[in-house]
């Protein structure tokens, strides 16, 4: 009874942490969405340095609560993971921005092949064949459903190949850092988010200068953006840190597979808050196939050989590490 009991409530917890993701990061898009849109503050690398203050602002206060324990994180270590973060946010912005709709999702779908890539490579991971196919399933329909004009430059090319492999990178890294220094999600994002919202909120303005033309202290800050503002900062801690838990408790592989139904959430309530304009048949048939795909996957891939580590090296004292992290993963199990 023991074991199956035990095997429930980590299945609870699973189904938990990517429910809490889901939730955040569809509610941050649509707050961005109408920030953006509907008030025109195209900020948007200096709103992410905001986000990483407010979360810095969280870890600091549950720092002082006793809820966070100290932890040790290697400065080359930080240094990596926040220039491959950066890299991620800025090179998704200029993608967007040099690309057409169609090219720059077809750059975000590819995070899945090199996140398979970079596991295979450094984790020595071996995926079945119904594992590999599931997740081209996925990759077939939520093309289906959003790839609409394809057009290609050579600095959007550029911009869109930084952009995947720094974000791949860094959802490694999530994974990796937190196994091998025994960090808990909120003690990771407690080394990295303060840098990355010093790095951000330094140079954001220059790079929403360079991309927009516009200047962020010119923007008129009337109450609803403000409040919009903060909104989105508010739900961003949710993002960050519902980010690093479910990337922790699974892998970067099986974020990007199964956070692709936050691209289907987003799709849907965007039909229904902004407008039936674009919803047709192809669309509703590449959406029931990825999600098919999504269900094939976490089938596949949760059977024995569906996705296993030939090898794994860890530091010394493995034992020791793993009962650290278990324990430092208490606090993201309580959220």
């Amino acid at each position: 009874m023991a074991p199956a009991s035990k095997a429930d409530r980590k299945a609870a917890l699973d189904v938990a942490s990517w429910m809490f993701n889901v939730v955040t990061s569809v509610g941050i898009i649509m707050v961005n969405k109408a920030l953006m849109a509907t008030h025109g503050y195209g900020f948007a690398t200096t709103l992410t340095g905001l986000h990483f203050t407010a979360t810095t602002i969280m870890t600091v206060v549950l720092r002082c609560l006793g809820y966070v324990q100290p932890s040790h994180l290697p400065v080359p270590d930080l240094i990596k993971f926040v220039v491959f973060a950066n890299l991620s946010i800025v090179g998704m912005n200029v993608s967007l921005m040099w690309n057409s709709v169609g090219f720059y999702q077809i750059a975000k779908l590819c995070m899945i092949p090199v996140s398979c890539f970079l596991e295979v490579l450094f984790d020595k991971v071996r995926y079945s064949r119904d594992t590999k196919l599931s997740i081209l399933v996925v990759l077939i329909g939520v093309a289906v459903c959003t790839i609409t004009d394809v057009s290609v430059n050579a600095r959007g090319l550029i911009a869109a190949t930084i952009a995947v492999w720094s974000t791949a990178l860094q959802q490694y890294y999530v994974h990796f850092l937190q196994r091998k220094y025994s960090l808990g999600s909120f003690n990771l994002l407690g080394h990295t988010a303060p840098v990355q919202a010093a790095s951000l909120l330094l140079l954001g303005p220059f790079v929403d200068y360079w991309l927009t033309g516009q200047r962020v202290d010119t923007f008129d800050y009337n109450i609803i953006a403000v409040f919009f503002i903060i909104l989105s900062c508010i739900i961003a801690i949710g993002t960050n840190l519902s980010q690093f838990i479910c990337i922790g408790r699974f892998t970067a592989v099986s974020f990007q597979v199964l956070g692709h139904m936050k691209t289907i959430l987003v799709l849907v309530l965007g039909f229904f808050l902004f407008g039936r304009e674009g919803l047709n048949l192809h669309v509703v048939l590449g959406m029931i196939l990825a999600v098919a795909g999504m269900i094939w996957y976490g089938n596949a891939s949760s059977k024995p050989g569906g996705k296993e580590r030939r090898s794994y090296s860890m530091p010394s004292g493995k034992s020791q590490k793993d009962g650290l992290l278990a324990e430092s993963g208490q606090l993201d199990e309580k959220v």
